[in-house]
């Protein structure tokens, strides 16, 4: 099998960290790995699937050689490197937001727009996190019936903003934990809480903003299911009324969505859609207590979906709630899973 040199920019982090790990787990073909990095990291080793490979600074010269570049750096960084990543001769498939919604560049997740990934002009942008677990989700009700809407609510998990979301989340917990234990007072016991990475304590609280606001009230966060699985599905005209929710949890992200079809759809129907289709498990026994939670669709790459139901206010609605690892699938995997396409076909 042919060997390809593959670089991954933002190596060090944890979503670059789970690019290489998610590479080795489904044998991706590297010849090469390209570790690439801060100035800070560049020097030291990283032990990898492939072997141990020392880090490179992430800087225009940094490319040469490489087939494949794949991206789990900010914004800033991605918007810079990326001439230089084309002029290289290498395709760079980017897990920031920096390109989504850029005309020339595809915005794929595998499972559903897999032929919009060779349509690309060096560049491949990688959906947000919430975008794919729910499109992956309701792709089977699309292939059913146009969608027209979806009411959505998601429930993010602190390691959304990074690896120092959880930490800054079991941190307050122990606080308050013991400032109970000590007799203290009030929402917090008395616990010193001095949020960095949050904007309120998130330790046995929910916070109902990820992003800035923007003029309509809705969130940057809440407006890219819009905006993005517009693109995705190819539906100019979708609508999407969506609340971001921060929760308590360590990892997966959660979705409760009402999705509204042009045609009038039977549930068990549905239900035989996303039990067939690529990417999702049906995990919906009621009787059973069986129903998607973080703590079940963690550290793998599958959507989980359940709580399958008519909708009681829109004959046309079907209610779902969905779950998926927000790290992998709803970064790492997907981004993997886009270079695999590229060699594929």
């Amino acid at each position: 099998m042919k060997k390809y040199n593959i670089g991954v920019m933002g190596a060090t982090g944890a979503v670059g960290q789970e690019m290489i790990k998610v590479m080795g787990e489904r044998n991706f073909p590297v010849g090469e790995l390209r570790a690439l990095a801060s100035s800070r990291s560049a020097g030291k080793t990283l032990a990898t699937p492939f072997g141990d490979v020392k880090i490179v600074e992430t800087a225009p010269d940094a490319f040469e050689g490489l087939d494949i570049v794949l991206g789990a750096s900010e914004n800033d960084i991605a918007e810079a490197m990326a001439p230089h990543i084309k002029a290289a001769g290498a395709v760079f498939v980017d897990n920031s937001s920096a390109f989504r919604l850029y005309d020339d560049v595809p915005l794929v997740i595998p499972e559903i727009n897999p032929d919009d990934a060779l349509k690309h002009n060096g560049i491949i942008s990688n959906p947000n996190c919430t975008t794919i677990v729910t499109l992956v989700a309701i792709n089977a009700i699309a292939k059913l019936s146009k969608i027209t809407g979806i009411y959505a609510s998601s429930y993010q998990a602190t390691s959304g903003a990074g690896a120092a979301g959880p930490i800054e989340m079991y941190e307050q917990s122990e606080a308050i934990l013991k400032g109970r234990a000590a007799g203290g007072e009030g929402n917090s016991y008395g616990a010193e809480i001095n949020p960095e990475v949050f904007q309120y304590q998130i330790a046995y609280n929910l916070i109902p903003q990820i992003g800035g606001f923007g003029e309509n009230l809705y969130s940057s966060e809440e407006m890219k299911l819009q905006n993005e699985g517009r693109k995705i599905l190819h539906l100019p005209e979708l609508k999407v009324s969506c609340t971001c929710v921060r929760v308590p949890v360590e990892r997966s992200h959660a979705i409760s969505a009402c999705v509204i079809t042009e045609d009038r759809l039977e549930v068990e129907d549905v239900r035989r859609a996303i039990d067939e289709a690529a990417g999702t498990k049906l995990y919906d026994n009621g009787d059973k207590k069986e129903y998607p939670m973080p703590l079940l669709t963690s550290n793998q790459d599958i959507v989980y979906v359940g709580r399958i139901r008519r909708d009681l206010v829109n004959d046309n609605g079907i209610n779902l709630w969905c779950c998926g690892d927000q790290v992998r699938k709803g970064a790492a995997t997907n981004t993997v899973q886009i270079a695999e396409l590229l060699i594929e076909r």
